[in-house]
């Protein structure tokens, strides 16, 4: 698989999510809580994950198992948007640890376990970071 535009803006917007959720999800931890720090983190990382699902959907491979070019990674898009829609929806009802507890799920299986899957070597990412 080449390096397309769509999966140009995918990674970018992966990497982004990835170095950003602990920034927000940490801002609002112990007794120096930044409100406004986690909600302008927080409008930015949801964004990247909106980005990085979106991207998701154009993205196919043929040489792993599929369906329609739709590999199980591509399972994680329905889940990343539903958990976005139960975090926002929650936070707007004052449903704070539902939305902490979301945003932590959301960060671990839509981004790191994720991400741990590309460095794979045969993947695209894989093949940049190891060479094969």
């Amino acid at each position: 698989m080449d390096m397309t535009p769509t999966i140009a803006i995918h990674m970018s917007a992966a990497l982004g999510a990835l170095l950003m959720g602990p920034w927000a999800l940490w801002s609002r931890l112990g007794t120096t809580q930044r409100p406004r720090l986690h909600r302008a983190v927080g409008y930015a990382w949801v964004t990247l994950m909106l980005a990085g699902s979106i991207t998701a959907i154009f993205i196919r491979d043929t040489r792993l198992p599929n369906v329609w070019g739709y590999t199980p990674i591509h399972l994680l898009i329905p889940v990343t948007l539903g958990g976005l829609y139960v975090a926002i929806h929650a936070v707007m009802h004052r449903a704070y640890d539902v939305h902490r507890k979301t945003m932590q799920y959301l960060y671990w299986l839509a981004c790191v376990i994720p991400g741990m899957f590309t460095l794979l070597p045969g993947r695209l990412l894989g093949k940049i970071v190891w060479g094969y």
